[in-house]
């Protein structure tokens, strides 16, 4: 089965907590504090293994969460950093942000690695915490939570020439006889549900790899029939060979197929109408094909080679297979918007948020959330005093009690940021 499309969860690592600690040592008077830092939780990656060519691993793992960092330890060690989770991908994997609908990565070449969560930074020792006034802290940091996210992972083969057409022109027949593929073969529409990939040797040493692609219809560009299914894949063949059913036997002209399957490409990418197209005028053992194929060359305004063949009887595959061989050749092994941004660090301007945001609830709390205030809020340990003095400083440093004061909050009301909560002190 293929499997192209696919809705993941991913969690990377939570740091490890800071440790309290002192120094005992028999001759070592006063030895202060020897807490170590937490370490930093795992990655998530992807990676690109050439090996897969389907989604399939994604459909009975859903989720992925990275191994959170070691917790410091005494004599000021610093716990053990996770190793990162690394995910296998096929080539072609574009990675999306479902809440956003931002591109996280687009990974094509083999071993190309993204980080799609990044692990959390291990929390500090309370030996990190130490100063002239307060030489012997007696709080450490809890590890920062693993960024999770939501993503929709999708595949976009890379192939180097795609087929397209409409159903039941002979596409998946063309790719049993040129390859070693086995599509399923049938005269009803709609047999090729998913695509199908074989390497072709033209016989002079030269090679490439053949993409039969879902039929098209009209509306594909909006998602009609296999729609998108289908285009997502056609955006990154180097080579387009247009199979038309020059015998009509569907009943259609054959022509009429040519400008409505161009038309359905140019609306959804206008970029792959400038893609080497061959037309492969298929069916030419069958009755009425010669006539309709000179009709079709009379209509035909570009200069576009025209090549009739029989999947067949196999009559004419030879000239179209080493035509698109030579196209290959001049064309670069990566589609030219790839290369634009492959080496390139890209820098998106983020809005700095706000670190909190104050809400009342239907009881009369107040309740405090935003990343910033409840990261802080994870990253104290409340079984200690010194640590919830700290948290209140630094509350008070971000203006929480000046806005709560605005809000109107008294002393005696509730404060409440995730599932705890305080009384407000005024």
């Amino acid at each position: 089965m293929f499997v192209d499309q696919v809705s993941v969860y991913v969690k990377a690592g939570d740091g490890g907590n800071g440790l309290v600690a002192y120094r005992r040592e028999k001759y070592v008077p006063m030895g202060g504090p020897a807490g170590g830092d937490g370490g930093n939780g795992g990655d998530v990656v992807f990676k690109v293994d050439e090996g897969l060519n389907t989604l399939m691993d994604f459909r009975y793992n859903r989720h992925f969460k990275a191994k959170r960092g070691e917790n410091g330890m005494s004599k000021n060690q610093h716990g053990k950093n996770a190793a990162p989770l690394v995910v296998s991908v096929p080539p072609g994997t574009t990675v999306i942000d479902e809440d956003t609908e931002q591109v996280i990565a687009d990974l094509t070449i083999h071993g190309q690695e993204a980080v799609i969560a990044k692990g959390g930074r291990g929390g500090r020792g309370n030996s990190r915490f130490a100063t002239p006034r307060n030489p012997a802290p007696d709080f450490a940091e809890n590890g920062e939570p693993g960024e999770e996210r939501n993503i929709k992972v999708e595949l976009k083969l890379i192939a180097d020439v795609g087929l397209v057409g409409f159903p039941s022109v002979g596409k998946s027949t063309l790719l049993s006889v040129v390859s070693a593929a086995k599509p399923k073969i049938a005269d009803y529409h709609f047999t090729t549900l998913a695509p199908n990939l074989g390497v072709v040797d033209t016989g002079d040493q030269r090679s490439f790899v053949l993409a039969d692609l879902p039929g098209l219809i009209e509306g594909a560009h909006e998602g009609i029939g296999l729609g998108h299914q289908f285009l997502r894949h056609v955006e990154r063949t180097r080579v387009i060979i247009h199979v038309i059913d020059m015998a009509g036997t569907e009943g259609r002209d054959p022509f009429d197929d040519y400008l409505k399957i161009n038309k359905e490409l140019e609306q959804y990418d206008e970029k792959l109408l400038t893609r080497p197209q061959v037309i492969a005028a298929n069916k030419m053992d069958m009755p009425g094909a010669d006539e309709n194929l000179e009709q079709f060359k009379a209509k035909l305004e570009e200069d576009i080679r025209v090549f009739p063949i029989s999947a067949l009887t196999k009559e004419g595959l030879r000239d179209i297979l080493y035509v698109v061989a030579d196209l290959l050749e001049q064309i670069p092994k990566t589609a030219p918007q790839l290369e634009e941004t492959e080496e390139k660090v890209v820098y998106r301007y983020q809005k700095e948020e706000k670190g909190f945001e104050v809400s009342r609830d239907d009881d009369g709390a107040f309740v405090l959330s935003g990343p910033r205030i409840e990261k802080l809020f994870k990253m104290t340990d409340f079984n200690r005093e010194e640590a919830i003095r700290r948290f209140a400083r630094q509350m008070r440093s971000m203006g929480v009690d000046d806005e709560l004061r605005k809000r109107g909050a008294e002393d005696g009301d509730t404060i409440r940021i995730l599932q705890f909560e305080f009384e407000f002190v005024d």
